[in-house]
């Protein structure tokens, strides 16, 4: 076990970069920092400190992709490892790609410079190389609709590139029709829209379109409902002991989330899978020495139902919300913990 374990600490993982359409690279997969809520909506912390301890491997084996956001509450903690690693001789700045997001608080132009100085401030950084806006909606800290086009907030992400605050810029969770409109109104067009996918929810025509323009796709959830930590009762396959997925990952000597991930990637789409286990961590990026072939791909694609994840349900009556609406019998009020909150693990840094 002591010699396995001293295998996986010295284990190095090549990951290859995507092009994006202002020339700069991207790592075609990266450490996603989202902890998740809880039953209640109450964001978790407790495990804040396995994945910083993880985020400090991630980048010691070759991670050089870092995906967090204002909302996920991490960033003085992304930042400490980040400089941790710069000052050990690990990486250097320019060797990273950090994306941060702006929430839907900070929509007027000149509160989306100040957001991304806010989140500089937090993780001990000159810039960001990605700033997204994490979705099209504008809704106050009081959660109040505000109604902002996202034309208008965009103005804002086009400034902090002028300034020097963000190499690249784009969205997230935004639809064909959105991405649309934004493309025939904007002087910078995204780099990126991060939205979700994984098996069950393909997004074909998200995808085709974005692809079509050099919009490059990030897929968060990339594991929808298979792993145990997001399965309901009602799950749709495939799940982790799927025969068909078991069957192809066998065939190639990989497990059965490295087969979806690699899947994703044959699609042209980077991923950001979180995870606090390190042997997750190593796990994760070894996907680019093996090639689903057509069988596999077309068995993979069988599953692809239109079933999402993600649905905050308590936004989809506010303007520009992006997915299709479920009939409620009453409004749901928006968690208090997605209005207010303090950052880091502790809670106390604004």
């Amino acid at each position: 076990m002591g010699a396995a374990i001293m295998n996986m600490l010295n284990w190095r993982v090549e990951i290859p970069n995507v092009k994006l359409n202002n020339g700069r690279d991207m790592p075609a997969l990266g450490y996603g920092t989202w902890m998740g809520v809880n039953s209640q909506f109450v964001f978790e912390t407790t495990e804040i400190p396995k994945m910083e301890d993880c985020l400090s491997y991630a980048i010691d084996i070759g991670y050089r992709h870092v995906d967090t956001a204002h909302l996920y509450r991490v960033e003085p903690e992304i930042g400490a490892v980040i400089n941790k690693k710069i000052k050990e001789g690990v990486c250097s700045r320019e060797d990273l790609f950090v994306t941060t997001k702006v929430w839907q608080d900070h929509h007027r132009p000149e509160a989306v410079v100040e957001s991304c100085r806010a989140s500089l401030r937090r993780m001990n950084l000159d810039y960001v190389d990605q700033l997204l806006m994490h979705w099209p909606m504008s809704i106050s800290d009081e959660g109040v609709d505000e109604k902002i086009d996202y034309v208008e907030t965009w103005r804002g992400f086009e400034k902090v590139l002028e300034k020097g605050l963000a190499k690249s810029i784009g969205v997230s969770n935004f639809t064909v029709d959105q991405l649309k409109r934004l493309l025939a109104n904007c002087k910078t067009p995204p780099a990126t829209n991060q939205v979700e996918i994984n098996l069950t929810l393909g997004q074909k025509e998200l995808v085709d379109f974005c692809q079509s323009q050099k919009i490059v796709v990030v897929a968060y959830s990339p594991f929808g409902r298979m792993v145990p930590s997001r399965e309901t009762p009602n799950s749709p396959e495939p799940k982790l002991n799927n025969p068909t997925m078991v069957a192809i990952a066998k065939k190639h000597g990989k497990t059965v989330t490295q087969v979806t991930l690699r899947y994703l990637y044959q699609r042209g789409i980077v991923t950001i899978p979180k995870t606090v286990t390190k042997s997750r961590v190593l796990e994760n990026a070894s996907i680019f020495d093996f090639t689903l072939d057509k069988e596999d791909v077309a068995a993979i694609a069988k599953f692809d139902i239109g079933s999402r994840t993600v649905r905050p349900i308590f936004w989809q009556d506010f303007t520009n919300y992006p997915f299709d609406k479920v009939p409620l019998e009453k409004n749901m009020e928006i968690p208090p913990a997605f209005l207010k909150w303090k950052n880091g693990k502790n809670l106390n840094i604004d």
